[in-house]
């Protein structure tokens, strides 16, 4: 259903443009009754992403990375973060995004990639939409350095790990990024039989 109708902007500034673009937008909503009342919202825009997990179905395991984000760090997270790989579009369509970020990050030649969601991780604050995607891959195969593009201050280390360890580090917060979460659940419930989603 949509709202455009609903809505009147009356102005709107960029608070502050670099990384991300931070606007504040002064604007009317109509409600349900008809009447119109003043809002005031900040938005973070954001450029649309892709993250992943790749799952070796035969071995029962997953490929994830560690990492420093200073956002975590800020929020009181003094360790590094084990989580999915994700990257930006930049129009790119996610598939092959996802295949090129599994080279920088991780090393790896993916299979069959799907996606599985489309989401909007924090509809209240951030403009952006992440696209979810399972991806096979072969323990055999030749494996690339990954380590992500240095040039861009990346120092990412690949992390193996059996599924259930994966599970069990959400359960004791060793992973609190909430898309690994996603994606490990959703792993929990269609591509692991036997795979606890608790």
């Amino acid at each position: 259903m949509s709202v455009g109708h609903r809505i009147r902007i009356r102005a709107r500034a960029v608070l502050s443009e670099g990384f991300s673009r931070l606007t504040r937008t002064h604007l009317d909503w109509r409600t349900e009754s008809g009447a119109w009342i003043p809002l005031e919202r900040e938005c973070l825009e954001r450029k649309d992403g892709c993250v992943f997990l790749p799952y070796d179905p035969d071995r029962r395991r997953v490929m994830l990375v560690r990492q420093f984000r200073w956002p975590a760090y800020v929020a009181g997270r003094d360790e590094l973060l084990l989580e999915a790989a994700a990257g930006y579009l930049d129009g790119a369509d996610p598939e092959t995004r996802c295949r090129a970020e599994a080279q920088e990050e991780l090393g790896l030649t993916l299979g069959a990639v799907r996606p599985v969601y489309d989401l909007l991780m924090l509809p209240g604050t951030v403009a952006a939409r992440q696209v979810f995607l399972v991806a096979t891959y072969d323990a055999a195969a030749p494996r690339g350095p990954g380590g992500g593009l240095p040039h861009e201050g990346e120092e990412v280390a690949p992390v193996e790990m059996e599924f259930e360890e994966a599970l069990a580090a959400v359960a004791d917060g060793r992973i609190v990024c909430a898309k690994t979460v996603i994606l490990l659940q959703y792993a929990a419930l269609h591509l692991f039989p036997g795979g606890a989603a608790g």
